[in-house]
């Protein structure tokens, strides 16, 4: 009886899932956060998984060749004046192989890591975006990963090669009109007809837009919906959505038309086929891979989304960071550093803290991956992945804010002297690409999550389709004790606030893991309930969704940022930015869960939940504000936590470059900082005019002996490299001349 009761309600939720949500829910491997959502994290799992690390071909690849491509992009020129890279950058990508690191050596590729990728992807964003977008799409989802996966041999062996050199240029068309983040509804339609020399062919008839590359690529690859009319590959009609390749040069193919992405001009825009006739041997994988190219998409798309976007988010991050702090203590407003101000310290300690998350959270996927490659299995990471996507280029979004609120005036005229303004400009590009963040949030986190990271609703729904009685009680019984065992557990958690439970580690970072340990409880407790009671009329309530995947996402970040801070060796140096990364989402992850509860769809369900999971209200706090202050004094003086948090991100050291005058007038700064403040005491003394001319200061410092020649000397420096630093560009008054720059750069040749 029970078996059955139970079989009873498996069945209506498998019936609500259609066989596109199937394959999505369905494909895919999981990670850490199956513990969450068991409600037990498995620390001891993520602390022993080993951290990344780059082979010694990957890191000279990333010192030298990825250096030098750094070194020879003009990120300012490629976005006012080329609005493309220029020759010598395109030459380099494909001569150096930048298309080719996903590509096995076999085929002519660099065979590189998904750690290796990754970390190449995220130095190249931290010089542009648009360089970094451009690198990154050959080697994301697209021909080369499909084709790696499921092409045929001629198919590898005629394409990879060419993909790999550069020779090819791949672009990957999925979005149209009609079918943005719901791909299953493609109106692209091709029809399988049979030609006058009795071979199969397709004829094609699309429309796309968004898609990158596309402008300068010479392989198309092609989603559409497959019809046979005539029954020439079998009885179905109505295949479903296939996935193939087209050569540019197809005729009725039109493209070279752009898009123009907001702040970063990467080659993006729309194409047309009308007409268009390839042999049905164009079909990824062959004919007998037509109708697949749903499940082939959701297959791959996770390893994109762990790698690219992430990637991006952390390399734009790092440097926002960096050169923020830089200019909050070169600029002075009333006599101190901005960094000194305490609503300055505010966005510093955000800045500082949601770079150390991103990059924290990224590497555990991408560590995923290449042990499972190493293995000789696959990875899917698609709940990890969704997490990623969204949490990091959401980030990414704050710290870009946070970066121009700092820079103010400097960060809102554009010119190639202001940093951060390509970042708040390109922001909009990460949160829209690869599903566009709101459905991210609202549909796929928990949404995936509850079928993948549960420990039990794939076997159930499994039960549902063998018709197996037996199973499906044996499963809602262990499914019923593990929600009776969290609420148990959730509840005295509450009451103790969690300082009862294990940690395994004992120091600053102990009280995070209790932490988690009680909001996972919490958390898989309140999504028990609210499945069991929502069932399929959950996949409705988006907000509902929303919140749950927030709570789970924000305790795997919280996770990953304490692993991150123990395998980097628990510096002391780095404390401030662990503290303040677990403090903030484990913050966000309560409020969550305390806004699911106080909203929730069954108002029966909600004041049921309210007192086993909060029996004595929220027990978190955002982080202090004096680990803004610490985080702020961090970025703002040279010293390993500033290097630390803004490892691998291109900093060039001489030249004319904004960047290299940035470096040498912080250093320059620090130096001159105590004496600057024996001038301005001595100001206040009366003993030097009190004046905005600082150079006549100077000269009466020196004079009235309370600076040396030497001091004075380098104060001097520090007021002209000042002054360059907080200039803006100005244009002749049509705005197309040359950016112009009053002041005369300091001569940083040697450094």
């Amino acid at each position: 009886m029970f078996g059955k009761f139970a079989l009873a309600q498996f069945k209506k939720v498998n019936g609500s899932i259609s066989p596109t949500q199937r394959a999505a829910l369905e494909s895919g491997t999981v990670g850490f956060e199956q513990s969450i959502f068991a409600g037990r994290p498995d620390w001891t799992g993520l602390l022993n998984t080993p951290a990344p690390t780059l082979t010694a071909e990957e890191q000279s690849f990333l010192d030298n060749e990825t250096e030098e491509l750094c070194r020879l992009i003009d990120d300012w020129k490629i976005r006012d004046e080329l609005k493309d890279l220029s020759p010598e950058v395109w030459d380099y990508l494909k001569g150096k192989k930048f298309f080719g690191m996903i590509i096995p050596k076999e085929y002519g590729g660099l065979g590189f890591s998904a750690y290796a990728h990754a970390t190449i992807v995220s130095k190249i964003a931290s010089r542009s975006a648009t360089v970094a977008a451009t690198a990154m799409v050959p080697n994301s989802l697209g021909p080369g990963e499909l084709l790696m996966q499921y092409g045929t041999k001629a198919q590898k062996d005629q394409y990879l090669p060419r993909l790999a050199d550069g020779r090819e240029v791949p672009c990957f068309a999925l979005t149209s009109p009609q079918a943005g983040s719901d791909a299953t509804n493609l109106k692209d339609e091709g029809v399988v007809f049979k030609g006058e020399d009795d071979k199969l062919y397709i004829r094609l008839n699309w429309e796309k837009r968004y898609i990158t590359l596309a402008p300068v690529a010479t392989l198309f690859g092609l989603a559409f919906r497959l019809r046979d009319p005539d029954h020439l590959l079998g009885d179905q009609e109505d295949i479903g959505i296939t996935l193939a390749l087209i050569p540019a040069d197809a005729k009725g193919l039109t493209r070279g038309n752009r898009h123009r992405p907001m702040g970063s001009p990467f080659q993006n825009g729309p194409h047309w086929g009308e007409d268009v006739v390839v042999p049905v041997e164009s079909i990824i994988g062959g004919p007998e891979y037509a109708g697949k190219g749903w499940n082939m998409l959701v297959d791959c798309l996770s390893i994109g989304r762990s790698i690219s976007l992430p990637a991006s988010a952390g390399g734009m991050s790092r440097f926002a960071a960096r050169a923020t702090g830089a200019y909050s203590f070169i600029r002075q407003q009333f006599g101190t550093p901005l960094s000194g101000m305490e609503g300055v310290q505010e966005a510093l300690g955000r800045i500082g803290g949601l770079t150390y998350m991103i990059d924290a959270a990224r590497t555990l996927p991408l560590q995923d991956l290449d042990l499972a490659h190493a293995a000789g299995t696959q990875a899917r990471p698609a709940v990890a992945s969704a997490i990623l996507k969204y949490h990091a280029t959401e980030a990414g979004r704050r710290v870009a804010i946070d970066a121009m609120d700092i820079h103010g005036g400097k960060g809102v005229v554009e010119g190639p002297n202001n940093p951060v303004g390509g970042l708040y400009q390109g922001v909009p590009v990460g949160i829209t690409v690869e599903g566009a963040n709101i459905m991210t949030r609202s549909l796929m986190i928990f949404g995936q999550g509850a079928f993948l990271a549960h420990p039990y609703t794939l076997d159930e729904i499994r039960a549902a389709q063998n018709d197996d009685a037996d199973a499906a009680g044996k499963l809602l019984f262990k499914h019923l004790g593990n929600i009776f065992n969290n609420a148990a557990r959730s509840f005295f958690m509450g009451l103790t606030g969690g300082a009862l439970s294990h940690a395994p580690q004992s120091g600053p970072d102990a009280k995070f893991y209790r932490q988690i340990n009680r909001l996972a409880a919490a958390f898989s407790f309140t999504a028990n309930i609210t499945m069991l009671t929502l069932q399929a009329a959950l996949m409705r309530k988006e907000r509902t969704s929303a919140l749950l995947g927030d709570a789970l996402s924000n305790l795997y970040l919280a996770s990953n940022v304490l692993r991150r801070w123990t395998l980097e060796g628990r510096k002391d140096s780095d404390k401030a930015f662990m503290q303040w990364a677990a403090a903030h989402c484990i913050h966000k992850a309560e409020n969550a869960l305390h806004e699911v509860i106080e909203n929730h769809p069954n108002k029966l369900v909600g004041l049921l939940l309210k007192p086993l999971v909060f029996p004595f209200g929220r027990l978190t706090r955002k982080p202090s504000h004096e680990l803004d202050a610490k985080i702020a004094e961090a970025l703002s003086r040279p010293g390993e936590a500033r290097d630390n948090l803004t490892w691998n991100t291109y900093v060039p050291t001489t030249g004319s470059d904004y960047i290299a005058r940035l470096e040498y007038t912080f250093k320059l700064a620090h130096q001159a900082h105590p004496h600057e403040v024996t001038l301005f005491k001595a100001a206040k003394k009366g003993i030097v005019s009190q004046t905005e001319d600082y150079a006549k200061m100077v000269d009466e410092g020196l004079e009235k002996g309370v600076i040396d020649a030497s001091t004075a000397a380098l104060l001097r420096r520090m007021k002209d490299a000042r002054d360059d630093i907080v200039q803006v560009d100005y244009f002749d008054k049509t705005l197309t001349g040359p950016a112009m720059h009053r002041v005369k750069s300091p001569d940083i040749r040697n450094g």
